[in-house]
């Protein structure tokens, strides 16, 4: 294709006809990050009793105003006697709350002499009391399919005794670098060779978005060496991701070998950086087509599609809808800047103030400078052909949320 597509249809063209993979089933320690394949059902009240939600006194409210005899004194992990009307209960924060009692007084408004609580007046009932079952009700959704087990929701799980939980197996995703000039960390480098940023930078990308990096290779700069190890990578996961051989030079295979064992549906886009970038289709033997995502060698370059390509696709392949789609915001850029017909992605950084968010951009947006990458907090979306002066809004896709 000469035209340039745009960044929807591409992703469009990479989505199509995807199906989640399949589900497994984990300890919740070990669940971290993982996706839900099944929504989780509640077995338990949350909390499972009324309890105090402060150190205090509990009394019955009509015995508010009064100076109470305290009849017991009620810890959490302890169950409580019945409470008499004229009488009241030392209790602590998350104690359960003793039958006759229905409230709690904070304990800096009660003046106690001996065993003798005198409570101030007109306490309404209810007050300071968590009730049973007003966090969670058993037998309601606890947790939604979809959902990406983060720290609270782990905790939820514990919170009802779950020790182990139905999610999405990690795609396994092949990622390969090309290039002759690429050394790997720790080599020595020769003249006219560079270190692989690429490879650490999306494996831990990748691996971010939920995605078990199980084979890396890097590829000669040779047409039957590139189609080898494209076909090899095919076999072992679920996608393909190559970094560097999408551009129009005499030494860039992936594209020739792509189309040799599969198809590519897209190959030149209409954003900056990134222009060249390769989506298709590799054929597997056991007859599975797999994903592939042909990135550019430029870093920043694969950086920017790697969240606007590879996060959206692990998003569909965990059935994870928080993975689909960057958070965007709006925000005052503090910068001026004029496209051409490509969309520009520029990294940012924020500033959340009173006045609201201000995007700072970096003064060089080149495509080598990895730099911008480590300190940005956004990508600023600039459409093509467009203007925006400062003090313009921009929309900025949030980059800081996996």
């Amino acid at each position: 294709m000469s035209e340039l597509q745009s960044v929807e249809a591409a992703l469009a063209a990479l989505l199509k006809d995807v199906s989640p993979v399949e589900a497994e089933t984990v300890p919740c320690e070990q669940a971290g990050r993982r996706v839900l394949a099944d929504e989780v059902i509640a077995r338990l009240d949350v909390p499972p009793f009324d309890n105090s939600a402060m150190d205090g006194y509990a009394l019955h409210h009509e015995d508010a105003g009064k100076r109470l005899p305290i009849a017991q004194r009620v810890a959490a992990g302890y169950e409580p006697r019945p409470l008499a009307r004229g009488a009241c209960a030392r209790i602590f924060t998350g104690a359960p709350l003793p039958p006759g009692a229905d409230c709690v007084v904070m304990q800096e408004k009660v003046e106690v002499t001996g065993d003798a609580a005198l409570i101030p007046p007109q306490v309404p009932a209810d007050a300071n009391v968590r009730h049973r079952g007003n966090d969670v009700a058993a037998g309601s959704v606890l947790l939604e399919r979809g959902q990406r087990l983060h720290g609270a929701a782990l905790g939820h799980l514990a919170s009802q005794g779950i020790v182990e939980v139905t999610v999405r197996r990690r795609p396994r995703v092949a990622l390969l670098t090309s290039g002759d000039e690429i050394v790997e960390p720790g080599q020595p480098l020769l003249p006219g060779q560079i270190y692989n940023s690429n490879r650490p930078m999306l494996k831990e990308l990748l691996e971010s978005f939920g995605a078990d990096v199980t084979f890396v290779a890097s590829m000669a700069d040779e047409a039957e060496g590139t189609r080898a190890m494209l076909a090899l990578a095919a076999e072992q996961a679920d996608v393909v991701v190559a970094t560097g051989g999408v551009s129009v030079g005499e030494e860039d295979h992936v594209r020739a070998a792509i189309e040799a064992i599969g198809r590519l549906d897209l190959w030149r886009l209409a954003l900056k950086p990134g222009k060249p970038l390769a989506l298709g289709r590799l054929d597997a033997s056991d007859g599975r087509e797999v994903r592939f995502v042909g990135l550019p060698g430029n870093p920043v370059s694969s950086f920017v599609a790697a969240w606007l390509f590879l996060r959206p696709l692990m998003g569909a392949l965990l059935d994870c809808p928080d993975l689909a789609s960057l958070p965007r915001l709006s925000a005052r850029a503090d910068f001026a800047t004029r496209t051409g017909p490509r969309r520009h992605y520029m990294r940012v950084s924020l500033d959340m103030g009173e006045q609201g968010i201000t995007a700072h951009a970096f003064a060089d947006q080149g495509s080598g400078v990895l730099t911008t990458c480590v300190r940005a907090d956004a990508l600023a979306v600039i459409p093509g052909d467009s203007r925006i002066e400062v003090g313009g809004t921009v929309e900025c896709l949030w980059l800081r949320g996996d």
